[in-house]
């Protein structure tokens, strides 16, 4: 597409003379010829960084863009940064809107003659915009199937959707790594679309960062999934782009969201296990909010352990004193939290009491009451280890 576009941009530009550009409908640019005149930032920044600010999206679409079919004028806006008026004709295919084809009034006004060769060159970009939706829709069709079969408990399934990914060009081979993408929701739940949407928005950006076929992704019902493949990115470098994912995700759902990383592998075929590790930690870091939005497999620590059993499981394993002072605490939480970070700072008095903003006396106060409720020796070794894993087994099944 990019080089038919270009092609386009190019010969219409020479016949009329003029600067001419096509952006998508969120007036991202897709091709432009060389400059023939004066320009402002705005062409200047959406050649840089192929988009404009969102200020400008608004009111290029407030001049009534999104509703033309035929050739129209947008004012220019010195404080948008649009120093020139532009003459834009929309590109759309039965009546689907597909972007928009620009002309710079300064090279001067737009002839009959000029329109009528505009109006043509729009259809023809219509039609190759088209064309690439349409192959670019059974492309991610296919990438989809094979991420699904990549993930699988299948073996022979996992290994076949390798091969294929490499061989039909959508992937390259090499090492890899899982990214696991989710938003707050109820446990058990499919996300909603505006969730899902969020997701696909924030996967695709990460896709936008890193070079081609070098990650796939896929969306499920409850998260999304990034698998990054070949020079899989340094620890510090997927921190940063795991980040960026969540602050967009974050941005686009309005909600909380957290990103579960899942330890390097061989290669594609290895991606189910560190799919399987992403998912966890994700899972985890929804439950546990203390450790954060990024979260990796190897940090989980105690709750790696613990979320590899069921809840049922946990929660009937789960210590009578805990159960007493959750009852006991209701929605106070005081003595559990007193516990939880007395037992966090291993038994250290003097850091727990200036943690929590009180005075020895209270602290060993509430340690007090906690034995008392709980029928616990804080003393006994075994005891404070039964209690300690127990409130962690009440934040991963949510009791707390």
């Amino acid at each position: 597409m990019a080089s038919e576009l270009q092609q386009l941009v190019d010969s219409l530009g020479s016949r009329l003379g003029r600067s001419v550009a096509i952006d998508d409908p969120n007036i991202r640019l897709l091709a432009y010829n060389s400059h023939t005149g004066d320009v402002d930032s705005v062409r200047m920044q959406s050649i840089m960084q192929r988009s404009v600010s969102p200020e400008l999206v608004g009111y290029i679409h407030d001049s009534g863009a999104l509703r033309a079919h035929d050739l129209f004028t947008v004012p220019a806006r010195l404080d948008l940064g649009l120093g020139i008026a532009r003459v834009c004709v929309p590109v759309r295919y039965e009546q689907v809107l597909l972007g928009f084809l620009w002309l710079l009034l300064s090279d001067g006004p737009v002839t009959d003659e000029q329109a009528s060769a505009v109006r043509q060159a729009a259809d023809s970009a219509a039609r190759i915009l088209h064309r690439d939706f349409l192959l670019g829709e059974l492309i991610q069709g296919r990438e989809r199937e094979l991420v699904r079969d990549l993930i699988s408990a299948d073996a022979g399934l996992r290994g076949e959707a390798a091969q294929r990914l490499i061989e039909e060009d959508l992937a390259v081979a090499g090492p890899v790594r899982v990214l696991v993408a989710t938003v707050a929701h109820e446990a058990g739940q499919p996300l909603g679309e505006q969730d899902r949407l969020a997701l696909a928005v924030g996967l695709e950006q990460a896709r936008r960062r890193i070079p081609p076929r070098s990650a796939i992704h896929l969306e499920r019902p409850d998260h999304g999934i990034l698998v990054l493949v070949q020079q899989v990115p340094s620890t510090s470098e997927v921190d940063d782009l795991a980040a960026a994912v969540q602050r967009l995700i974050v941005k686009e759902s309005g909600k909380e969201c957290w990103i579960g990383v899942g330890e390097r592998g061989a290669g594609l075929s290895a991606a189910h296990e560190s799919y399987g590790e992403a998912k966890q930690a994700a899972d985890v870091a929804r439950v546990i909010r203390i450790l954060g939005p990024v979260v990796w497999y190897s940090g989980l620590g105690v709750y790696g352990l613990l979320a590899e059993l069921p809840a049922e499981r946990l929660g009937h394993s789960l210590h009578p004193g805990v159960r007493r002072l959750l009852d006991h605490d209701g929605g106070n939480d005081t003595l559990v939290s007193t516990l939880e970070t007395f037992l966090d700072n291993a038994g250290d008095v003097k850091r727990t009491a200036a943690e929590l903003c009180i005075h020895r006396a209270s602290l060993y106060y509430r340690l007090r009451r906690v034995e008392e409720i709980a029928r616990v020796r804080l003393s006994s070794g075994d005891d404070r280890l039964a209690l300690h894993l127990g409130l962690k087994m009440a934040r991963l099944i949510e009791l707390r």
